[in-house]
């Protein structure tokens, strides 16, 4: 019997493949007839498998202790359905009201720009529409 057969043979009685089946004596084994005699010269230790590898835990560990340390948890790191907090939010839209009340800061009294200023932080305006409607009603004639 050739190498090669006794190999696949060896390999189907380990189950695993032949990759992982090793012949420590080639003259020996070649003698082998059956799948009996295959099994006979893996008692004698003659034909061994190596163990498999298999893929390590070790990265898997410190990724997950990195997490417990609160690492790895910004925006980046979200999976599933996209969603914005209500404090993204709302900065957002207080910052779009600033940059537009401070595109008309020129425009406006200085009191009037102030009062603005603070009923944005307030919440009063709801949109960028709602801020440019009061500054229109109270602009300089």
């Amino acid at each position: 019997m050739t190498i090669k057969t006794v190999k696949r043979l060896a390999g189907s009685i380990f189950g695993c493949g032949i990759s992982r089946v090793k012949i420590a004596d080639d003259k020996e084994a070649a003698t082998a007839i059956t799948r009996d005699d295959v099994r006979g010269l893996i008692a004698a230790g003659v034909v061994y498998s190596i163990p498999a590898k298999g893929v390590g835990r070790g990265k898997a560990k410190f990724k997950q202790s990195r997490v417990q340390a609160g690492r790895r948890r910004g925006r980046g790191s979200k999976k599933g359905a996209p969603s914005i907090s209500d404090k993204e939010r709302w900065m957002a839209k207080v910052r779009s009201q600033r940059a537009l009340l401070k595109s008309f800061k020129g425009k406006l009294p200085m009191d009037v720009y102030r009062r603005a200023y603070r009923m944005v932080k307030g919440a009063n305006f709801k949109s960028k529409k709602q801020l440019l409607a009061f500054m229109q009603a109270n602009m300089k004639g």
